[in-house]
């Protein structure tokens, strides 16, 4: 086309990644779009490509399907590489007019994430972060900067007291994204630290909910005497697992002995005074020579890099968004942050294990 200077300069760029930047939120919204009908797994269920007539007519729910909208969703998601898209000849048995070509929309690595009839799954975490509850906190995150207060509570008026407080089908998408989130990061924690649970006696799950970490580390490393350590009411909804003792208890007054003690993204909730108090009662739960701290939480990166342990850098900074967001007090930290932390509490000696995970683990010593 002539009369277009098709070199772009470093204006274009930046107004262009100030376009995707502004409207994220719409791929966002999008991708729960497709979570909600389970268009990946309609595709999944058919184990091959379909076309849009045929995922149409499998949504659960719908009386009369908008084909033209759904084909328009979908084109975001191709676009985002999230489903595949393509054209072939006309398929006598779909029924469409013979002179079309059809488009056939598959799966591709990103869409089997979202897979609802899967483990692990993030469907229910889009589910989740996609509330008009998160929406409306983060609207105020300015009121954080020029008043100091938290935005939760400048949207709702009150403090985020947790998921306990929100509707049952809420609640369910919690539980199911925190059990598919664990099962996600225990994999690489069980291959990092095999060597170190396998001449582990007893241990201890501080904060571990209803049981499903500790129990994946028994599982694996059934000599262990696991015990899962939490609020009484967390207590009581949880499973019975087998090798797995549940402890109700308050990690601020006192916590159980153990050969070692693990937390997983307990830390990252609290101030560093509250962190120091519960890490004083860890110190004191283990033995001085051998015992050790087991903190699998998320260390803030600044460099840049193509290792998959890097891959994560800009979500682990929208982690600590969500907890300014949400709780005011709870924070993701860096590593001079967590060496500082650890000292302070009594722990002299730590060693932080970069895993294929958005965490890290950090090994914390007494001595």
């Amino acid at each position: 086309m002539e009369g277009i200077d098709h070199h772009v300069d470093e204006m274009q760029r930046g107004q262009a990644d100030i376009w995707q930047v502004m409207y994220s939120h719409m791929d966002s919204l999008v991708l729960k779009c497709a979570v909600e009908l389970r268009i990946a797994d309609i595709i999944h269920s058919h184990g091959c490509p379909v076309t849009l007539s045929q995922i149409a007519s499998s949504i659960s729910g719908s009386t009369s399907p908008n084909i033209h909208y759904l084909e328009r969703i979908l084109r975001l998601l191709v676009c985002k590489k999230i489903f595949t898209a393509h054209r072939d000849d006309h398929d006598s048995s779909s029924g469409d007019h013979p002179h079309h070509h059809q488009t056939r929309y598959g799966l591709t690595e990103k869409s089997r994430w979202i897979l609802w009839e899967s483990e692990p799954s993030l469907a229910p975490v889009i589910m989740m972060q996609n509330r008009r509850l998160v929406i409306d906190a983060f609207d105020h995150l300015s009121d954080s900067v020029r008043h100091g207060v938290v935005p939760y509570k400048a949207a709702f008026g009150h403090d985020f007291v947790g998921e306990s407080t929100v509707d049952p089908k809420s609640k369910k998408w919690f539980k199911d994204g925190m059990i598919n989130l664990a099962n996600m990061v225990m994999d690489p924690v069980l291959s990092a630290l095999k060597n170190e649970f396998s001449c582990m006696g007893s241990l201890i799950d501080v904060g571990g909910f209803t049981g499903e970490t500790i129990y994946e580390i028994v599982k694996a490393h059934p000599h262990i005497k696991g015990f899962n350590f939490d609020l009484p009411d967390i207590i009581a909804m949880a499973p019975s697992y087998d090798g797995v003792t549940h402890v109700a208890g308050d990690m601020f007054e006192a916590i159980p002995c153990a050969d070692a003690i693990f937390m997983k993204k307990v830390l990252n909730n609290w101030t560093d005074e509250q962190c120091i108090k519960i890490l004083r009662n860890c110190r004191q739960s283990i033995p001085e020579k051998t015992g050790k701290v087991i903190i699998v939480d998320i260390v803030l990166e600044s460099l840049e890099s193509n290792d998959v342990v890097f891959l994560y850098d800009e979500m682990r900074i929208r982690f600590d968004l969500g907890l300014l967001a949400f709780r005011g007090v709870g924070r993701e930290r860096t590593e001079l942050e967590w060496k500082k932390l650890l000292e302070e509490a009594g722990f002299p000696r730590n060693k932080i294990i970069r895993i294929p995970a958005m965490p890290s683990i950090i090994e914390a010593y007494p001595v």
